[in-house]
């Protein structure tokens, strides 16, 4: 049986929630719940594990570890490895899940490999796996921001446009998610990316 690591990236704490650098998080948290019946859904999807906020789900037959890395962003790359080698996944079985800067707001683009891109959590995953050829899902966040702002703007929670429209790019991102897992990414890149 194939074996999945779907990894969502943020930061932990209160300030950080619903922050646009925190939109792997939601994606990952929207994709566990998609696993279920709304009438099944057990209380607490994810638990305390090292270096990340794990759950464990299936899909058509593959297992899945689904993780939110408790590491802050910046280190995002020590919990990836972790449990890359804790559950014995090989490097194309994981997709990141992350935000982009250089994407127009809800734009979204599944990548099999790729530099940084200036992106702090990805950076410190290719230093700790020694490689840049890894799947990542980027969820476009926009650059409306002035010079020096960056920083402000990717830890300031959406907008209330930005708030309307979250709800179907998420869900778009699960399917994607879905569809990576099952037809490979080959076929997912092909289906998703002109859209």
């Amino acid at each position: 049986m194939s074996k999945f690591l779907i990894a969502g990236l943020g930061n932990i704490g209160e300030e950080y929630s619903f922050t646009r650098h925190n939109i792997g998080f939601e994606v990952a948290d929207a994709f566990s719940k998609s696993l279920y019946n709304e009438d099944e859904i057990p209380p607490k999807l994810f638990s305390t594990g090292k270096y990340a906020s794990v759950y464990y789900g299936k899909f058509k037959g593959k297992q899945l570890v689904i993780i939110k890395p408790t590491t802050y962003m910046n280190l995002s790359g020590k919990a990836i490895n972790y449990w890359m080698q804790e559950e014995k996944i090989a490097v194309e079985n994981i997709l990141i899940i992350t935000d982009d800067l250089a994407l127009p707001f809800g734009s979204l683009r599944l990548k099999k490999k790729g530099s940084d891109g200036g992106h702090n959590g990805l950076n410190n995953i290719a230093e700790t796996l020694n490689t840049i050829e890894y799947p990542r899902l980027r969820f476009g966040i926009g650059s409306n921001f002035g010079r020096g702002q960056q920083v402000n703007y990717v830890l300031e929670r959406w907008n209330e446009e930005e708030q309307k429209l979250l709800p179907e790019r998420i869900q778009t991102s699960v399917e994607i998610v879905k569809n990576f897992i099952v037809a490979g990414i080959d076929r997912t890149m092909t289906a998703y990316n002109k859209k």
